[in-house]
């Protein structure tokens, strides 16, 4: 499936892929801890990674059997690549840094029309990207969050907070229903809570 959030790229998980390293430039992460956090195999991410390698995109460290990838900024292409990446695949990378540390954010979920996107479904780019917190978490923390958020994305983030049992039992709020029915991207989801 080609991404829908930046044609230029084959898959979704390429996309996550390079999010993931270019807008961490400064770690360096196992082809198996990559392969867990996207959902993928380990084979899958180890081809995708050869490439990137080939074309000089990142950097990769053997140590034993251990690989490691980090984003090769000194490539000409990487100050325009993050950007670019930051625009589109960005929201899960930087939400995903953000959003667990908070405390009382029990789940949280990207939906709306960048969630759309990245499920496939055609449309024009997201201009804003829109999340869905599950829990008690103070709104001003999550102001916080969003605003750090925004300066490292150039969009807008807008977060609506549910508490858990609004979330579990309203099935006769519209918007929740509306959430629920269309694709969503989970950021922080429960069994992840310490």
């Amino acid at each position: 499936m080609r991404s829908r959030l930046l044609p230029l790229l084959r898959s979704p998980l390429l996309g996550e892929l390079l999010a993931w390293l270019y807008l961490h430039p400064d770690q360096s992460y196992s082809v198996t801890e990559l392969a867990r956090r996207f959902g993928s195999s380990q084979s899958t991410v180890s081809r995708e990674a050869d490439h990137l390698a080939k074309a000089g995109l990142v950097r990769e460290e053997r140590r034993g059997k251990m690989r490691l990838l980090q984003a090769d900024l000194d490539n000409p292409l990487a100050r325009p690549l993050t950007e670019l990446l930051a625009l589109t695949y960005g929201p899960a990378a930087v939400l995903a840094d953000l959003l667990p540390p908070v405390r009382g954010v029990d789940a949280a979920y990207i939906y709306g029309s960048w969630a759309a996107r990245y499920a496939g479904e055609a449309g024009p780019p997201p201009r804003d990207v829109d999340v869905l917190v599950v829990g008690d978490a103070d709104e001003d923390d999550l102001a916080d969050a969003a605003r750090s958020a925004e300066r490292e994305l150039g969009r807008e983030v807008n977060i609506h907070r549910v508490s858990a049992t609004t979330w579990h039992g309203a099935a006769d709020d519209p918007f929740l229903a509306s959430v629920r029915a269309r694709p969503s991207y989970p950021i922080v989801e429960p069994e992840d809570r310490p």
